[in-house]
């Protein structure tokens, strides 16, 4: 060992200390130390390892998220214009009637009923929701009416339909219980309750998740009511 200061070899140690007896600089032993302990290099697994966990963290809890939370949808169509463009994609919440029931004019992503019929389960549509369990629809000239439980018969909303005459005669629809019969905001192109073949109605266990708001197109940002 040689004195940094003098550059002597004349060295003694005295513990954790060099004393250079030309000089009398002295010196400690520099250590890595944790807990009293001399730290180890890591080794290149390790350091993979602790690069890795969190990016595998992440993707589990984003599987978690999509599958029990949320769910992504790309709408392919225009049927629902003027509200949801074509090519519009839709965060859905999965948990939203946990709490409560679906309500009239929810806009809801759920498994295609016909397609379910053949026994697919992949194909999935978002409509609006009309009539409700227990409820008649009757379209009219194209004008929706709904008639309650208790014989009270309601014109339904139409400021969100499209600029366009929707026209047609259809119904009446009585809705089974824990269906609900639903159509798209272009009435006059959308495959919905009216043209299903297996069924006019969404069952509740059909239904993936209420529309909560797009979020791409990024400059067309928006929250569905």
């Amino acid at each position: 060992m040689t004195c940094k200061k003098c550059g002597s070899q004349d060295i003694k140690k005295d513990g954790d200390k060099f004393i250079c007896n030309s000089c009398g600089a002295v010196a400690t032993k520099k250590e890595n130390k944790k807990d009293g302990k001399e730290e180890k290099p890591k080794s290149t697994a390790r350091e993979a390892f602790e690069f890795i966990l969190p990016i595998v963290i992440a993707l589990i809890v984003a599987m978690l998220l999509k599958t029990f939370i949320f769910a992504n949808a790309i709408v392919p169509t225009g049927s629902m214009l003027n509200t949801i463009q074509e090519k519009d994609r839709i965060i859905a919440s999965r948990i939203e009637y946990n709490f409560h029931e679906p309500e009239r004019y929810d806009i809801i992503i759920f498994k295609a009923p016909d397609e379910v019929a053949k026994g697919n389960d992949k194909e999935y549509y978002i409509k609006r929701i009309i009539g409700l369990p227990g409820e008649t629809v009757n379209i009219v000239n194209g004008v929706v009416y709904v008639t309650d439980k208790n014989g009270k018969s309601t014109q339904t909303r139409d400021d969100f339909i499209t600029a366009c005459e929707p026209t047609g005669n259809w119904g009446p629809y009585e809705v089974p219980e824990d269906s609900y019969f639903v159509m798209g905001d272009n009435r006059e192109s959308s495959v919905d309750s009216r043209y299903w073949t297996s069924t006019n109605y969404v069952h509740k266990d059909l239904i993936i998740g209420k529309a909560k708001f797009c979020y791409f197109p990024f400059t067309d940002i928006r929250k569905f009511d």
